[in-house]
Formats: C-alpha cells, sequence, structure tokens
C-alpha cells in the first residue's frame, strides 16, 4: 500500500510539473469517454422515443394486408381478397384478440365554403379506433347505426378542421366530399407527426359503408386493409396464428400453398426499430472507441516521452535503491492517473451533454450507469494498456547509462 501510496504521489508530482502537456493528453481521453457516453445516452433515448410512440399510436395492432400470390404461372390481383367479413370472421373467431376492423382509403377534396383542402379520406369501422388509440377531442363518434344505413357523418383530423374552419366550432356544419355532403360530428384529438413523418391530423374518418357509397365505389365488401387488436403483447403471436388460420380457410388455401394476405404486427416493428438502433448504436460506438483509441495512443507518446526526459532521475532513483518494479509502478500509476482524470472530465462532459440533447429534443433520456462504469473502467484499462511499455522501458534502463544522461 505505501508503495502504491508514493507511486501515486510521484505520478501527481510529475503531471503537475507539465501541466499544459498533461492536459492535451488527457482532452483525448476526455472526447472518447464523452462520446462513449453520449452515444449510449442518445440510442436509449431514441429507442425509448421510438417504441414510446409505437405504444402509444397502436394498442398491440396487428396489420392484415392483401398479398399477390402465384397460380398456374399468373400473377393475380392482390385487390379484393380482404372483405368487411373477413373482419367480422375474426373479430368472432379469434380468442386473442380485441377487435378487428376493416380499412379503405384514399385521397380526396373536402369543401366548405370557400375553402378547398386536398386531404386523406378514410373509411372504417368503430373497433378501429380503440386499437389505433385515436381519441376524439370534441363532438363524438358515429353509432353503429350510422355504419347500418350508411349515414353521411365524419369526424376530421385537428389540421383538416383548421384549415377548413379556423377558430370556428365545426362541429354539426356540413362539408361536401366529392359529390355529397357530410355532416361534421367530431374532432380528433391532435396526434401529430407519425414515425414516417406523415401528419395525422390531416385526414377525414368515416364509416366504411359510407365510403364506399359515397367517396370510392369498391367491390361489395372489399377492403384495403384489415386491422386487429391482440389482447396483449404477449398473445400477439398466438393471435397472428389464429389470424392466418381464420383467413386461410376462408379464402380456401391449400395447404402448403402460400397464403393471399400478410401479416405484421405492432411487435414485429419495434423488433426491426430496436435491431436498427443496436446497428446504429454500434457503429457510433465504433467511432468513439476510435476516439479513445487516438487517445490512447497519446498516452502512449507522452508517457515515452516524459521517460526520456527524466532518463537521468530514473538512473539516480535506481542507484539509490529503487527496483525494477518501483519504476515500473511510478510510471504506470502515472498513465492510469492521465487516463482516469480524462475518464471522470469525460463522464461528467457526456453526462452534461446527454441532458442538454434530452432537453433540446424533448426526449425522455438521462446518462446510462453502465455507460458510465464502463468509461470509468476502459480508461483505466487505457492506461495501463497504453502506459505499459513506456513503463516497462523506464523499468528496463542501465542504471549507469541512465546516469550519464544530462
Amino acid at each position: 500500500m505505501t508503495l502504491l501510496w508514493n507511486a501515486t504521489r510521484l505520478a501527481m508530482s510529475a503531471i503537475l510539473r507539465n501541466k499544459t502537456r498533461a492536459a492535451l493528453t488527457v482532452l483525448g481521453i476526455l472526447i472518447g469517454v464523452a462520446a462513449v457516453v453520449t452515444v449510449t445516452g442518445l440510442a436509449s433515448g431514441a429507442a425509448g422515443e421510438v417504441g414510446g410512440q409505437l405504444d402509444s399510436l397502436s394498442a398491440n395492432a396487428i396489420w392484415i394486408s392483401p398479398e399477390t400470390t402465384q397460380t398456374s404461372g399468373a400473377r393475380t390481383r392482390a385487390t379484393g381478397r380482404l372483405t368487411e367479413n373477413d373482419a367480422i370472421a375474426i373479430g368472432r373467431e379469434a380468442v386473442s384478440i380485441t377487435g378487428a376492423a376493416p380499412y379503405l382509403s384514399t385521397q380526396g377534396q373536402v369543401v366548405y365554403a370557400d375553402k378547398n383542402l386536398s386531404t386523406s379520406l378514410h373509411g372504417t369501422k368503430l373497433p378501429y379506433f380503440p386499437i389505433r388509440k385515436w381519441v376524439v377531442g370534441k363532438g363524438e363518434l358515429w353509432q353503429e347505426s350510422d355504419e347500418i344505413i350508411k349515414s353521411k357523418v365524419c369526424v376530421l383530423g385537428s389540421t383538416t378542421a383548421e384549415t377548413l374552419f379556423g377558430d370556428a366550432d365545426p362541429i354539426g356544419r356540413t362539408v361536401r366530399i366529392g359529390r355529397s355532403p357530410f355532416r361534421v360530428i367530431g374532432v380528433f384529438a391532435s396526434r401529430g407527426s407519425s414515425l414516417f413523418g406523415e401528419d395525422q391530423d390531416d385526414r377525414v374518418m368515416m364509416p366504411i359503408g359510407t365510403f364506399r357509397a359515397h367517396v370510392e365505389p369498391t367491390s361489395p365488401g372489399r377492403a384495403d386493409a384489415i386491422v386487429v387488436g391482440a389482447t396483449s403483447a404477449e398473445t400477439t403471436a398466438r393471435a397472428e396464428q389464429q389470424i392466418t388460420a381464420i383467413l386461410r380457410q376462408r379464402h380456401h388455401i391449400p395447404e402448403g400453398q402460400p397464403s393471399d394476405f400478410r401479416t405484421s404486427s405492432q411487435a414485429e416493428i419495434r423488433s426491426m426499430q430496436q435491431g436498427i438502433t443496436v446497428i446504429l448504436s454500434a457503429l457510433l460506438l465504433g467511432v468513439a472507441a476510435i476516439s479513445l483509441l487516438v487517445g490512447g495512443i497519446g498516452v502512449m507518446n507522452i508517457m515515452l516521452v516524459s521517460v526520456a526526459e527524466r532518463t537521468r532521475e530514473i538512473g539516480i532513483r535506481m542507484s539509490i535503491g529503487a527496483r525494477e518494479q518501483d519504476i515500473l509502478l511510478q510510471f504506470l500509476v502515472e498513465a492510469v492517473v492521465l487516463t482516469m482524470i480524462g475518464g471522470l472530465l469525460g463522464a461528467a462532459f457526456g453526462f452534461g451533454a446527454t441532458l442538454g440533447f434530452g432537453r433540446a429534443l424533448g426526449w425522455h433520456m438521462g446518462p446510462s450507469p453502465v455507460a458510465l462504469g464502463l468509461a470509468m473502467i476502459t480508461s483505466a484499462v487505457i492506461g495501463v494498456s497504453f502506459g505499459f511499455l513506456p513503463a516497462r522501458r523506464a523499468a528496463k534502463m542501465d542504471p549507469i547509462d541512465a546516469l550519464r544522461t544530462e
């Protein structure tokens, strides 16, 4: 313990004698450690933000879309293979779901007074809204009776409502879509942009039967897609299996033949997002690791210079009884002290940078304790690894030759 204390005291004395050189050496380690801590915090924050957005946009959703299939060498059209009756069958027979809703969409013009807006038009059924977590901010949704009699009613997104009506209350007013008048019965609460940059508030939604009758005629009962909600994240895979079995039976698809539909779940999207985050994090951490490597090489270079400058000091210490291990420990401790100072300052800087980025981006994020711990351990390892060669060179000096050095 006394030996270690004496080595630390000598190391601090040498560092204080060359403040500028020590500061530049510390800077390389500081930048590398700060980069590791910041990148780790940003990656964690981005993953949490995207995952939170996914959870806020859907409740364990499963999307079913038609898939082109190959039959007797001819490619069949995917349209028309999903229907409202498919959604009804899934809702009735699948036990691991909360509901299923068919879905149609297109682009169209919405007119009110002298204002004309091109927006996305959507037709669906009531189970769609709890699955996709749509909330009505003003007014109300349509009733089941409106779906049966195909009432010309609609609910507007907040962007659409503001564009058409400004500060006026749109509830109860009439807009024209195509050639048909529609009564506005509600306005959705704002949802902002989707993960793909789409303004989710720029839309008009109505009963699917109304959509088919007055906006875009289709073959009876056809749906562009079906949205299904699993009872929980744990039952999503089981729900997909049940959906696949039900639809293959309804579509009379023989065993071994490919399905004419495709399912994708919220869990799959989250898994893909996490995979992308891991890859990007690894790339960024690789860049940060290179910074640490450069910092370590800087430490080795400075320590070699320090050994060369202090050759006579090394010779004097050896001549009065210092052993090889004493000299080795002295310079090794000096290298570790330099890197640990850089690691502490880098961790503090990375901590502040992470909090700053989180505040600027509006993300709930903070530095990972694991990242901080790894940064400090890495700093010590770099000190030992890159300080060993100069320390060994100092320890192996011949005291007679060292004393001759001016």
